[in-house]
């Protein structure tokens, strides 16, 4: 398994690797170190973890961001070759961003090993959003043309969410070759409000976990937090996360005088941040509807945070309307501030309102989450380890039959 990312941040690959290795599979990951005082290997729950190269989240452009990961294209190749030697690989699974990692299996699709392309984000529209890269641009096209050839190199892909699926179909692949698994919450990991532990010290406490990026919208949640800081004085907003974006969030914050109200905090393993959601009396997810990306970007701490029985606000994008209705998630629109402030009021003043949404979202997780869902996943691996497809049955699905 292959990531420009941080494994043991990355929820949805630790699933992945964790499953295949509780059955009994070998697993090898290749991914980052975040900083000197990681290890270069490590195995944790049984996954091998091999972190060969070491990141900063703090690109500023699309010539720094393209340079590393060059380098670890180059550096992963090499060691997958060198691994397949030692222990013959039966899949390789690769997850973007980029997509072009993916030709880091060429040893290995030389040697017939089937390799998966797991498209977490839509790359051309995540550059686009991600450097302001306009969608009738050279580089958009270009982008376009990686995509399409990375999934013509890949014996299967995996897209994140259903309008994505749809819209890679449509321009870069067949749609027998493309199935959806979605980001869902891992139940061991992510545990019911009934284990929760009070450590607020009778603070209402708002969190928001995820990366800090503009399309994810956190300066609306900010300002809307700044709107109602003084008619609920018992309320802290803690972010955890990192992105290009931070530095502005907490310039913003400081602007509004907010700094000893919101609280920065950085990356979290996966185990420790579930704990600290846990603690949560409201989530906001405030995404940016009016960003091409934000809009159909899935997020991942929603299903989350319903595993958990914390109550939901979430701006109402395209793709959060696609799976989750009204009855589930406190909704606002249009990316109002305003409005996203009067809906923090209103779920703060009521425990009430709290708790009909929490009840009725962990419903909705008790059917869609990772226990009942990576059986498709590991059907898939299966089937090509065994050179024989099977889509799993969940990529043509419409949202109403998600559970």
């Amino acid at each position: 398994m292959l990531a420009y990312s941080f494994y043991e941040s990355d929820t949805r690959i630790l699933q992945y690797a964790t499953a295949l290795s509780k059955r009994g599979d070998t697993v090898d990951v290749l991914a980052l170190r975040r900083d000197e005082d990681q290890p270069e290997f490590e195995v944790l729950s049984g996954v091998r973890v091999f972190r060969i190269q070491s990141r900063k989240v703090n690109e500023k452009g699309l010539s720094t961001y393209a340079k590393r990961i060059l380098h670890f294209l180059l550096r992963s190749t090499c060691f997958l070759r060198q691994k397949h030697r030692e222990h013959p690989y039966d899949v390789v699974h690769v997850h973007n961003v980029p997509d072009f990692l993916v030709l880091a299996a060429l040893p290995l699709k030389f040697k017939k090993v089937p390799v998966i392309l797991d498209i977490h984000d839509l790359l051309p529209e995540f550059y686009s959003s991600k450097f302001k890269v306009s969608h009738n641009s050279l580089v958009f096209k270009l982008l376009k043309f990686v995509e399409r050839f990375s999934a013509a190199f890949a014996t299967h892909v995996v897209v994140a969410n259903h309008l994505w699926r749809d819209r890679f179909v449509q321009r870069s692949a067949s749609a027998r070759k493309c199935s959806v698994i979605r980001n869902y919450p891992d139940l061991d990991i992510f545990v019911a409000q009934s284990a929760r532990t009070e450590t607020n010290s009778g603070r209402f406490l708002i969190v928001y976990p995820g990366s800090l990026n503009a399309h994810q919208g956190l300066d609306v949640a900010i300002r809307a937090f700044a709107k109602v800081a003084g008619r609920i004085p018992d309320a802290d907003f803690h972010i955890y996360g990192e992105g290009a974006a931070k530095p502005s969030l907490i310039e913003l914050t400081n602007r509004l005088g907010m700094q000893d109200r919101v609280t920065f905090h950085g990356l979290l393993p996966s185990a420790e941040i579930a704990r600290v959601m846990a603690t949560a009396d409201l989530a906001i997810e405030p995404k940016r509807a009016t960003s091409a990306f934000g809009n159909e970007a899935l997020s991942t701490k929603i299903l989350e945070f319903m595993a958990l029985g914390v109550p939901l606000i979430a701006s109402k994008t395209k793709i959060h309307a696609y799976y989750y209705d009204d009855s589930i998630i406190r909704y606002y629109e249009h990316d109002d501030e305003s409005a996203l402030a009067e809906c923090i009021v209103q779920m703060q003043r009521d425990p009430q309102l709290r708790a009909g949404y929490a009840s009725r979202a962990a419903i909705y997780a008790s059917k869609n989450n990772w226990q009942v869902k990576k059986v498709e996943y590991l059907q898939l691996v299966d089937s090509l380890a065994a050179n024989q497809v099977r889509v799993p049955s969940s990529a043509y699905k419409a949202a109403g039959a998600a559970g």
